[in-house]
Protein backbone atom coordinates (compact mmCIF):
# COMPACT_ATOMS: atom_id res chain seq x y z
CA UNK A 1 0.00 0.00 0.00
CA UNK A 2 3.00 2.31 0.23
CA UNK A 3 2.31 3.95 -3.17
CA UNK A 4 -1.35 4.63 -2.38
CA UNK A 5 -2.76 7.90 -1.10
CA UNK A 6 -5.73 8.39 1.20
CA UNK A 7 -8.69 6.15 0.32
CA UNK A 8 -7.07 4.82 -2.85
CA UNK A 9 -7.07 1.26 -1.49
CA UNK A 10 -8.69 -0.90 1.17
CA UNK A 11 -7.29 -3.95 2.91
CA UNK A 12 -10.00 -6.03 4.59
CA UNK A 13 -9.45 -9.09 6.80
CA UNK A 14 -12.25 -11.27 8.22
CA UNK A 15 -11.49 -13.87 10.90
CA UNK A 16 -13.73 -16.89 11.50
CA UNK A 17 -13.77 -19.80 13.91
CA UNK A 18 -13.75 -23.38 12.64
CA UNK A 19 -16.16 -25.48 14.69
CA UNK A 20 -17.50 -29.02 14.72
CA UNK A 21 -20.71 -29.04 12.70
CA UNK A 22 -22.63 -30.95 15.40
CA UNK A 23 -21.29 -29.81 18.77
CA UNK A 24 -20.13 -26.36 17.61
CA UNK A 25 -16.98 -26.81 19.72
CA UNK A 26 -13.85 -25.21 18.29
CA UNK A 27 -11.98 -27.47 15.91
CA UNK A 28 -8.24 -26.73 15.40
CA UNK A 29 -7.92 -27.85 11.78
CA UNK A 30 -7.03 -24.65 9.94
CA UNK A 31 -3.77 -26.27 8.84
CA UNK A 32 -5.59 -29.35 7.55
CA UNK A 33 -8.03 -27.12 5.69
CA UNK A 34 -5.29 -25.09 4.01
CA UNK A 35 -3.29 -28.17 3.11
CA UNK A 36 -6.38 -29.76 1.55
CA UNK A 37 -6.64 -26.80 -0.83
CA UNK A 38 -3.03 -25.92 -1.64
CA UNK A 39 -0.98 -28.86 -0.43
CA UNK A 40 0.92 -26.55 1.95
CA UNK A 41 0.52 -25.01 5.39
CA UNK A 42 0.82 -21.53 3.90
CA UNK A 43 -1.37 -18.69 2.66
CA UNK A 44 -3.88 -19.74 0.04
CA UNK A 45 -4.30 -17.25 -2.82
CA UNK A 46 -7.58 -17.38 -4.73
CA UNK A 47 -7.78 -14.46 -7.12
CA UNK A 48 -8.93 -11.28 -5.39
CA UNK A 49 -9.00 -12.97 -1.98
CA UNK A 50 -6.60 -15.04 0.07
CA UNK A 51 -6.59 -17.14 3.25
CA UNK A 52 -4.16 -16.93 6.15
CA UNK A 53 -3.66 -18.71 9.42
CA UNK A 54 -3.76 -16.91 12.74
CA UNK A 55 -2.16 -17.45 16.16
CA UNK A 56 -4.42 -20.41 16.94
CA UNK A 57 -5.34 -23.35 14.75
CA UNK A 58 -9.12 -23.04 14.96
CA UNK A 59 -9.18 -19.62 13.23
CA UNK A 60 -8.97 -18.89 9.50
CA UNK A 61 -8.59 -15.40 8.07
CA UNK A 62 -10.10 -14.45 4.73
CA UNK A 63 -8.64 -11.26 3.27
CA UNK A 64 -8.27 -9.13 0.19
CA UNK A 65 -5.28 -10.34 -1.80
CA UNK A 66 -3.56 -6.98 -1.63
CA UNK A 67 -5.46 -3.69 -1.44
CA UNK A 68 -8.82 -3.53 -3.17
CA UNK A 69 -9.42 -0.38 -5.23
CA UNK A 70 -12.79 0.08 -3.53
CA UNK A 71 -15.31 -1.76 -1.34
CA UNK A 72 -17.78 -2.40 -4.18
CA UNK A 73 -18.74 -6.06 -4.45
CA UNK A 74 -16.46 -7.17 -1.63
CA UNK A 75 -19.34 -8.47 0.46
CA UNK A 76 -20.39 -10.84 -2.33
CA UNK A 77 -16.80 -11.94 -2.96
CA UNK A 78 -16.27 -12.77 0.71
CA UNK A 79 -19.65 -14.54 0.85
CA UNK A 80 -18.66 -16.79 -2.05
CA UNK A 81 -15.38 -17.54 -0.31
CA UNK A 82 -17.22 -18.43 2.91
CA UNK A 83 -19.33 -20.88 0.89
CA UNK A 84 -16.20 -22.44 -0.60
CA UNK A 85 -14.50 -22.76 2.78
CA UNK A 86 -17.61 -24.42 4.23
CA UNK A 87 -17.62 -26.79 1.26
CA UNK A 88 -13.99 -27.74 1.98
CA UNK A 89 -14.75 -28.15 5.69
CA UNK A 90 -17.75 -30.44 5.15
CA UNK A 91 -15.68 -33.67 4.80
CA UNK A 92 -14.25 -32.93 8.27
CA UNK A 93 -17.77 -32.40 9.68
CA UNK A 94 -16.82 -28.78 10.30
CA UNK A 95 -18.16 -25.34 9.46
CA UNK A 96 -17.38 -21.66 10.01
CA UNK A 97 -18.84 -19.76 12.95
CA UNK A 98 -19.10 -15.95 13.00
CA UNK A 99 -19.01 -13.48 15.92
CA UNK A 100 -15.98 -12.23 17.81
CA UNK A 101 -15.82 -14.85 20.57
CA UNK A 102 -16.78 -18.48 20.94
CA UNK A 103 -19.48 -18.59 23.63
CA UNK A 104 -18.17 -21.57 25.61
CA UNK A 105 -14.58 -22.24 24.51
CA UNK A 106 -12.20 -23.10 27.35
CA UNK A 107 -8.88 -21.55 26.25
CA UNK A 108 -6.82 -23.34 28.91
CA UNK A 109 -7.94 -26.69 27.57
CA UNK A 110 -8.63 -26.04 23.90
CA UNK A 111 -5.93 -23.62 22.68
CA UNK A 112 -3.64 -25.02 19.99
CA UNK A 113 -0.96 -22.62 18.78
CA UNK A 114 -0.32 -22.64 15.02
CA UNK A 115 2.59 -25.12 14.68
CA UNK A 116 3.87 -24.33 11.19
CA UNK A 117 5.43 -21.33 9.41
CA UNK A 118 5.82 -18.23 11.62
CA UNK A 119 5.60 -20.46 14.69
CA UNK A 120 8.70 -18.83 16.23
CA UNK A 121 6.79 -15.56 16.53
CA UNK A 122 3.69 -17.23 17.94
CA UNK A 123 5.74 -19.21 20.44
CA UNK A 124 7.49 -16.02 21.55
CA UNK A 125 4.12 -14.40 22.23
CA UNK A 126 3.00 -17.57 24.02
CA UNK A 127 6.12 -17.74 26.17
CA UNK A 128 5.82 -14.11 27.25
CA UNK A 129 2.06 -13.63 27.53
CA UNK A 130 0.64 -17.20 27.82
CA UNK A 131 -1.80 -17.27 24.93
CA UNK A 132 -4.12 -19.77 26.62
CA UNK A 133 -6.57 -17.01 27.42
CA UNK A 134 -9.61 -15.45 25.81
CA UNK A 135 -7.67 -12.30 24.91
CA UNK A 136 -5.33 -14.30 22.69
CA UNK A 137 -7.01 -17.52 21.58
CA UNK A 138 -10.71 -16.65 21.54
CA UNK A 139 -11.21 -13.46 19.60
CA UNK A 140 -12.12 -12.91 15.96
CA UNK A 141 -12.24 -9.49 14.37
CA UNK A 142 -12.55 -7.53 11.18
CA UNK A 143 -9.45 -5.52 10.28
CA UNK A 144 -9.48 -2.51 8.00
CA UNK A 145 -6.26 -1.18 6.45
CA UNK A 146 -6.32 2.38 5.07
CA UNK A 147 -3.35 3.80 3.14
CA UNK A 148 -1.31 6.97 3.44
CA UNK A 149 1.48 8.19 1.17
CA UNK A 150 3.46 10.57 3.40
CA UNK A 151 3.59 12.21 6.81
CA UNK A 152 0.95 14.78 5.93
CA UNK A 153 -1.53 12.09 4.93
CA UNK A 154 -0.59 9.98 7.93
CA UNK A 155 -1.34 12.91 10.25
CA UNK A 156 -4.78 13.49 8.74
CA UNK A 157 -5.67 9.80 8.74
CA UNK A 158 -4.33 9.09 12.21
CA UNK A 159 -6.16 12.05 13.73
CA UNK A 160 -9.44 10.99 12.13
CA UNK A 161 -9.10 7.33 13.13
CA UNK A 162 -8.20 8.20 16.74
CA UNK A 163 -11.34 10.30 16.99
CA UNK A 164 -13.55 7.57 15.49
CA UNK A 165 -12.28 4.58 17.50
CA UNK A 166 -14.50 5.09 20.59
CA UNK A 167 -17.64 4.81 18.44
CA UNK A 168 -16.76 1.54 16.72
CA UNK A 169 -17.99 -0.93 19.39
CA UNK A 170 -21.36 0.88 19.28
CA UNK A 171 -21.66 -0.27 15.66
CA UNK A 172 -19.80 -3.58 15.54
CA UNK A 173 -19.94 -5.29 18.97
CA UNK A 174 -20.70 -9.01 18.55
CA UNK A 175 -19.19 -10.62 21.65
CA UNK A 176 -21.57 -10.57 24.63
CA UNK A 177 -21.00 -14.14 25.85
CA UNK A 178 -17.94 -15.85 27.34
CA UNK A 179 -17.54 -19.06 29.35
CA UNK A 180 -21.18 -19.86 28.66
CA UNK A 181 -22.49 -16.73 30.36
CA UNK A 182 -23.69 -13.30 29.29
CA UNK A 183 -20.90 -10.90 30.21
CA UNK A 184 -21.14 -7.45 31.74
CA UNK A 185 -19.76 -6.06 28.48
CA UNK A 186 -21.41 -6.06 25.09
CA UNK A 187 -17.95 -6.08 23.51
CA UNK A 188 -16.22 -8.47 25.86
CA UNK A 189 -13.64 -9.28 23.17
CA UNK A 190 -12.28 -5.76 23.47
CA UNK A 191 -12.36 -5.94 27.26
CA UNK A 192 -10.11 -9.02 27.09
CA UNK A 193 -8.06 -7.50 24.27
CA UNK A 194 -7.10 -4.42 26.24
CA UNK A 195 -5.71 -6.63 29.02
CA UNK A 196 -4.05 -9.40 27.00
CA UNK A 197 -0.62 -7.71 27.15
CA UNK A 198 -0.73 -6.56 30.79
CA UNK A 199 2.71 -8.06 31.35
CA UNK A 200 4.03 -5.38 28.96
CA UNK A 201 1.44 -2.59 29.27
CA UNK A 202 3.06 -0.46 26.55
CA UNK A 203 2.01 -3.05 23.96
CA UNK A 204 -1.65 -2.00 24.13
CA UNK A 205 -1.36 1.35 25.87
CA UNK A 206 -4.77 2.98 26.19
CA UNK A 207 -5.98 1.15 23.03
CA UNK A 208 -6.45 4.67 21.65
CA UNK A 209 -3.04 5.46 20.10
CA UNK A 210 -0.92 8.40 21.17
CA UNK A 211 -1.09 11.88 19.63
CA UNK A 212 1.72 11.32 17.13
CA UNK A 213 1.46 12.59 13.57
CA UNK A 214 4.66 11.64 11.73
CA UNK A 215 6.75 8.53 11.23
CA UNK A 216 9.56 9.97 13.32
CA UNK A 217 7.25 10.83 16.22
CA UNK A 218 5.65 7.40 16.07
CA UNK A 219 8.98 5.63 16.16
CA UNK A 220 10.25 7.74 19.06
CA UNK A 221 7.09 7.71 21.17
CA UNK A 222 5.54 4.31 20.40
CA UNK A 223 7.90 1.81 18.80
CA UNK A 224 11.18 2.46 20.60
CA UNK A 225 9.69 2.55 24.15
CA UNK A 226 7.78 -0.64 23.33
CA UNK A 227 10.85 -2.41 21.96
CA UNK A 228 12.81 -1.45 25.08
CA UNK A 229 10.01 -2.72 27.31
CA UNK A 230 9.81 -6.13 25.60
CA UNK A 231 13.59 -6.62 25.26
CA UNK A 232 14.22 -8.32 28.64
CA UNK A 233 11.54 -10.89 27.79
CA UNK A 234 12.39 -11.21 24.09
CA UNK A 235 16.10 -11.95 24.21
CA UNK A 236 16.08 -13.42 20.68
CA UNK A 237 14.62 -10.17 19.30
CA UNK A 238 11.82 -12.05 17.56
CA UNK A 239 9.16 -9.47 18.45
CA UNK A 240 11.01 -6.22 17.72
CA UNK A 241 8.65 -5.48 14.83
CA UNK A 242 5.63 -3.30 14.03
CA UNK A 243 3.26 -6.19 14.72
CA UNK A 244 4.11 -6.04 18.44
CA UNK A 245 2.04 -2.86 18.65
CA UNK A 246 -1.43 -3.88 19.90
CA UNK A 247 -3.26 -0.56 19.98
CA UNK A 248 -6.74 -0.33 18.55
CA UNK A 249 -5.28 1.22 15.40
CA UNK A 250 -1.67 0.51 14.49
CA UNK A 251 0.61 2.27 12.05
CA UNK A 252 2.10 -0.16 9.55
CA UNK A 253 4.76 2.05 7.94
CA UNK A 254 6.21 -0.99 6.16
CA UNK A 255 3.01 -1.17 4.10
CA UNK A 256 2.02 2.52 4.25
CA UNK A 257 -1.25 1.91 6.07
CA UNK A 258 -3.04 2.23 9.38
CA UNK A 259 -4.78 -0.96 10.50
CA UNK A 260 -7.97 -0.62 12.58
CA UNK A 261 -8.32 -3.58 14.95
CA UNK A 262 -11.24 -2.84 17.29
CA UNK A 263 -14.05 -4.16 15.07
CA UNK A 264 -15.86 -7.35 16.08
CA UNK A 265 -16.77 -9.54 13.11
CA UNK A 266 -20.43 -9.73 12.06
CA UNK A 267 -22.75 -12.59 11.11
CA UNK A 268 -22.19 -12.26 7.33
CA UNK A 269 -19.66 -10.49 5.10
CA UNK A 270 -22.11 -7.99 3.61
CA UNK A 271 -22.71 -6.67 7.13
CA UNK A 272 -18.98 -6.27 7.72
CA UNK A 273 -18.49 -4.42 4.43
CA UNK A 274 -21.54 -2.23 5.08
CA UNK A 275 -20.20 -1.16 8.46
CA UNK A 276 -16.76 -0.61 6.96
CA UNK A 277 -18.21 1.62 4.26
CA UNK A 278 -19.96 3.79 6.86
CA UNK A 279 -16.80 3.92 8.98
CA UNK A 280 -14.67 4.84 5.96
CA UNK A 281 -17.14 7.58 5.00
CA UNK A 282 -16.93 8.95 8.55
CA UNK A 283 -13.14 8.90 8.60
CA UNK A 284 -13.04 10.50 5.17
CA UNK A 285 -15.36 13.30 6.28
CA UNK A 286 -13.03 13.97 9.20
CA UNK A 287 -9.93 14.02 6.99
CA UNK A 288 -11.81 16.46 4.74
CA UNK A 289 -12.49 18.57 7.87
CA UNK A 290 -16.22 18.45 7.19
CA UNK A 291 -17.20 19.08 10.83
CA UNK A 292 -13.97 20.05 12.57
CA UNK A 293 -10.47 21.10 11.52
CA UNK A 294 -7.35 18.97 11.67
CA UNK A 295 -5.92 21.32 14.30
CA UNK A 296 -9.00 20.63 16.42
CA UNK A 297 -8.76 16.87 15.92
CA UNK A 298 -5.08 16.45 16.78
CA UNK A 299 -5.03 17.45 20.49
CA UNK A 300 -7.55 14.90 21.77
CA UNK A 301 -5.83 13.06 24.65
CA UNK A 302 -5.92 9.28 24.51
CA UNK A 303 -7.21 9.16 28.11
CA UNK A 304 -10.21 11.33 27.19
CA UNK A 305 -11.04 9.17 24.18
CA UNK A 306 -10.42 6.00 26.19
CA UNK A 307 -13.16 6.98 28.63
CA UNK A 308 -15.64 7.05 25.77
CA UNK A 309 -14.31 3.79 24.36
CA UNK A 310 -14.79 2.05 27.70
CA UNK A 311 -18.43 3.16 27.68
CA UNK A 312 -19.11 1.63 24.26
CA UNK A 313 -17.18 -1.55 25.17
CA UNK A 314 -19.56 -1.91 28.11
CA UNK A 315 -22.87 -0.80 26.58
CA UNK A 316 -22.37 -0.74 22.79
CA UNK A 317 -25.00 1.44 21.14
CA UNK A 318 -26.72 2.20 24.43
CA UNK A 319 -23.61 3.91 25.82
CA UNK A 320 -24.22 7.58 26.60
CA UNK A 321 -21.62 9.93 25.13
CA UNK A 322 -21.62 12.97 27.40
CA UNK A 323 -18.72 14.94 25.94
CA UNK A 324 -20.19 17.92 24.06
CA UNK A 325 -16.90 18.67 22.30
CA UNK A 326 -16.78 15.12 21.02
CA UNK A 327 -20.30 15.32 19.66
CA UNK A 328 -19.44 18.65 18.03
CA UNK A 329 -16.49 16.97 16.27
CA UNK A 330 -19.07 14.91 14.35
CA UNK A 331 -21.37 17.81 13.55
CA UNK A 332 -23.80 17.38 16.45
CA UNK A 333 -24.96 20.19 18.70
CA UNK A 334 -26.05 17.96 21.59
CA UNK A 335 -24.38 17.87 24.98
CA UNK A 336 -25.07 14.13 25.35
CA UNK A 337 -26.37 11.37 23.09
CA UNK A 338 -26.48 7.58 22.91
CA UNK A 339 -23.67 6.20 20.77
CA UNK A 340 -26.24 4.58 18.48
CA UNK A 341 -27.75 8.04 17.96
CA UNK A 342 -24.40 9.34 16.77
CA UNK A 343 -24.25 6.57 14.19
CA UNK A 344 -27.81 7.32 13.09
CA UNK A 345 -26.78 10.95 12.61
CA UNK A 346 -23.69 9.90 10.64
CA UNK A 347 -25.67 7.44 8.56
CA UNK A 348 -28.17 10.13 7.64
CA UNK A 349 -25.37 12.54 6.71
CA UNK A 350 -23.43 10.00 4.67
CA UNK A 351 -26.25 7.85 3.23
CA UNK A 352 -25.65 8.85 -0.42
CA UNK A 353 -22.36 6.94 -0.28
CA UNK A 354 -24.06 3.66 0.75
CA UNK A 355 -25.35 1.01 -1.72
CA UNK A 356 -28.88 -0.19 -0.96
CA UNK A 357 -28.01 -3.71 0.26
CA UNK A 358 -25.36 -2.32 2.57
CA UNK A 359 -27.71 0.39 3.83
CA UNK A 360 -30.15 -2.35 4.82
CA UNK A 361 -27.41 -4.09 6.80
CA UNK A 362 -26.57 -0.84 8.60
CA UNK A 363 -30.25 -0.23 9.31
CA UNK A 364 -30.44 -3.67 10.93
CA UNK A 365 -27.90 -2.43 13.46
CA UNK A 366 -29.51 0.97 13.90
CA UNK A 367 -33.04 -0.44 14.23
CA UNK A 368 -32.38 -3.64 16.16
CA UNK A 369 -29.08 -3.03 17.93
CA UNK A 370 -25.56 -4.33 17.44
CA UNK A 371 -25.17 -8.04 16.77
CA UNK A 372 -24.13 -8.35 20.41
CA UNK A 373 -27.38 -6.81 21.60
CA UNK A 374 -29.39 -9.00 19.22
CA UNK A 375 -27.62 -12.11 20.50
CA UNK A 376 -28.52 -11.27 24.10
CA UNK A 377 -32.12 -10.61 23.04
CA UNK A 378 -32.13 -14.12 21.58
CA UNK A 379 -30.37 -15.96 24.41
CA UNK A 380 -31.83 -14.11 27.38
CA UNK A 381 -29.62 -13.02 30.23
CA UNK A 382 -29.14 -16.51 31.73
CA UNK A 383 -29.03 -18.96 28.85
CA UNK A 384 -28.31 -22.65 29.26
CA UNK A 385 -26.05 -24.57 26.88
CA UNK A 386 -28.98 -25.77 24.77
CA UNK A 387 -30.15 -22.21 24.22
CA UNK A 388 -26.65 -21.02 23.34
CA UNK A 389 -26.25 -23.90 20.90
CA UNK A 390 -29.50 -23.02 19.12
CA UNK A 391 -28.60 -19.35 18.83
CA UNK A 392 -25.05 -19.94 17.61
CA UNK A 393 -26.22 -22.60 15.17
CA UNK A 394 -28.50 -19.95 13.69
CA UNK A 395 -25.54 -17.55 13.51
CA UNK A 396 -23.58 -20.21 11.59
CA UNK A 397 -26.56 -20.51 9.23
CA UNK A 398 -26.63 -16.72 8.79
CA UNK A 399 -23.00 -16.84 7.71
CA UNK A 400 -23.56 -19.79 5.40
CA UNK A 401 -26.69 -18.37 3.74
CA UNK A 402 -26.01 -14.61 3.82
CA UNK A 403 -28.93 -13.68 6.08
CA UNK A 404 -29.17 -11.08 8.81
CA UNK A 405 -29.43 -12.33 12.37
CA UNK A 406 -32.68 -11.32 13.98
CA UNK A 407 -33.77 -13.03 17.22
CA UNK A 408 -37.45 -13.43 16.21
CA UNK A 409 -38.61 -16.99 16.27
CA UNK A 410 -35.61 -18.59 18.00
Amino acid sequence: MSALSLFEGFGVELEYMIVDADSLNVLPIADTLMQSVSGRFEDVERGDLAWSNELVAHVIELKTNGPAANLDGLGDKFQREVAYVNERLAPFNARLMPTAMHPWMNPLRETRIWPHEYNDVYEAFHRIFDCRGHGWSNLQSTHLNLPFANDDEFARLHAAIRLTLPLLPALAASSPIVDGRVAAFRDVRLEFYRHNSDRVPLATGHVIPERVYSRGEYDAQVFQPLYRAIAPLDTANVLQEEFLNARGAIARFSRGAIEIRVLDIQERPVADIALLRLIVATIRALTDEQWTSLDQQKPWAEERLERLLLATIRDAGAAVIDDADYLHAFGMGNTRAPAAGIWRHLCDALAPQMPQDEMEAVKTVLDHGTLSERIVNATGTKPDRERLSRVYAQLCDCLAHNTAFLPDGI
